[in-house]
């Protein structure tokens, strides 16, 4: 909790910029790839050395991004390094996409199924969802056995467990009554 709080104005800031420029979806990619480059296992181990310095933390983060950073972007990647806030970069992409999506009109879904989808299962899915929540769906799939049969879909705080588990869990608490 405490490194969304630390985040947010970071993600909030990285945003602003992204709209002043008009450029969600390249601020986006390029704090996709930041949160990636921080959370590199290799890339862990220069983070937490304390004989690297500020300065040449930054070449080396600037460096592995590479062209992937505009100018601004790599001003950000400053900022947050002199405010050694370096770590929190995969926190501020999450927050970021959330401002994004929520900007952009798009809801994540995530379909959980006992036997994997096929493409017009998911279609119906998306089109179902997108009608109940206003919004465009971008869905995520996995498979969970346990469900039996079925599916359970997460959109936000949203749960709808339709699930052969979940039903025989409710015939199980109605029984026990």
């Amino acid at each position: 909790m405490q490194n969304v709080t630390q985040a947010r104005p970071y993600a909030e800031a990285a945003f602003e910029q992204a709209r002043e420029e008009n450029k969600l979806k390249e601020w986006s990619e390029m704090l996709r790839v930041l949160g990636l480059v921080v959370s590199d296992s290799q890339m862990q181990k220069v983070l937490d050395n304390p004989r690297v310095g500020c300065t040449a933390l930054q070449d080396i983060v600037l460096g592995v991004c590479g062209d992937y950073l505009s100018d601004t972007g790599k001003n950000f990647v400053k900022v947050i390094t002199e405010n050694k806030r370096l770590l929190l970069a995969p926190q501020i992409f999450l927050l970021f996409e959330q401002k994004r999506k929520d900007i952009e009109g798009i809801a994540d879904v995530e379909v959980i199924s006992a036997y994997p989808m096929d493409s017009e299962q998911k279609r119906q899915v998306s089109d179902a969802m997108s009608k109940r929540l206003g919004k465009k769906i971008e869905i995520t799939t996995r498979v969970d056995e346990s469900l039996i049969g079925g599916v359970v879909i997460r959109a936000g705080d949203s749960v709808i467990d339709a699930s052969m588990r979940g039903r025989l869990k409710q015939l199980g608490n109605v029984l026990s009554e």
